[in-house]
């Protein structure tokens, strides 16, 4: 367990990242997408990964970043970095620009555990050449499995950005800390976070910065770096069917997590609100609020059936979204 220990200047900078950074979304996902448990929370970036590799470029960059990358824990920080939001060259030149000595550092630390091999060696040893290497992997890879799906991952980003806001504005801090991830634990002035290593972490005093992520992993991950704010990456659901709200007529009308939910209905189920929240990628607190005003709007029944709470569309439900009802 680590124990994050924050101060007042930290939390009165707690705020999210506006946007997923290419380069660092992609080392979560070189790793995240080969983890089963993972895996389950994209499916579709799955699927895309099995059929973009067929393809031999594809093929040959996948299997370098899986030589070069742990196949699991902690990443070394320098390959998520801060700067280099704009695109994959921005990200790749951000790692480029790493001292020699914290690539040295960081990559020996990550390859404990892992079998010596001549390209590991170069790449601990900051080998340009092997950083151009691995640099091209990325590249073809990120092309080939996240650029298409790169709205999709925009689209889920921001809706639990808004499940977010909802929350901090209904619960305050702590309501926000709570329900990020069953992995977090708020207990102040500590935020308890089950992650790739323990230990008793003071904030920098720079703030938090929040970012879900389909392809996070298993386990929240966090970077502290001197002068700059804490960043804290959790696990977030990649919706079945990510709608996107910009093309989606009833989004504009109800919100894009009630329209999702709608649409969600329409599928074969059970749909619970456990189900329903990680269908559509909120949390479970929010899945619920939302669920009852739907209700109340006569869009959705709603039945105890044991310990679980069962919904449904109703005949109103159906005809809004032009779909009929599907059985459990």
């Amino acid at each position: 367990m680590l124990r994050l220990h924050l101060g007042p200047a930290d939390l009165c900078r707690v705020r999210f990242v506006d946007r997923l950074h290419p380069v660092g979304t992609a080392m979560l996902a070189c790793q995240a997408l080969h983890d089963p448990a993972a895996a389950a929370m994209a499916p579709d970036l799955v699927a895309a990964a099995g059929t973009a590799t067929s393809a031999r470029g594809v093929r040959a960059a996948a299997t370098s970043l899986r030589h070069l990358l742990p196949a699991r824990g902690r990443l070394p920080d320098f390959l998520t970095p801060f700067d280099g939001l704009d695109s994959v060259a921005a990200g790749l030149a951000a790692i480029r620009s790493t001292p020699a000595r914290r690539v040295r550092e960081e990559v020996a630390a990550s390859y404990r555990e892992v079998a010596a091999t001549p390209l590991r060696r170069a790449f601990a040893a900051a080998d340009p050449t092997v950083l151009d290497l691995f640099g091209r992997a990325l590249d073809t890879w990120f092309g080939a499995v996240l650029a298409p799906h790169w709205s999709t991952l925009t689209t889920v980003h921001q809706r639990q950005l808004a499940d977010a806001a909802h929350r901090l504005a209904r619960r305050g801090l702590a309501g926000l800390f709570d329900g990020l991830h069953p992995a977090i634990r708020w207990r102040p002035p500590v935020l308890e976070v089950r992650t790739w290593w323990s230990g008793e972490v003071t904030g920098t005093g720079e703030g938090m910065v929040l970012l879900p992520s389909p392809v996070a992993g298993p386990l929240p991950r966090v970077l502290v770096e001197p002068g700059r704010p804490v960043l804290l990456v959790y696990p977030a659901a990649m919706p079945a069917r990510a709608t996107d709200p910009a093309v989606d007529p009833l989004a504009g009308v109800l919100g894009a997590t009630r329209a999702a939910m709608l649409r969600r209905l329409a599928e074969p189920g059970p749909h619970t609100t456990t189900a329903l929240a990680r269908g559509v990628g909120v949390g479970l607190s929010t899945a619920s609020e939302h669920a009852t005003a739907l209700r109340a709007a006569g869009l959705v029944a709603t039945e105890r059936d044991g310990a679980a709470v069962r919904h449904r569309l109703t005949p109103l439900g159906a005809d809004l979204i032009g779909r009929p009802a599907a059985d459990d």
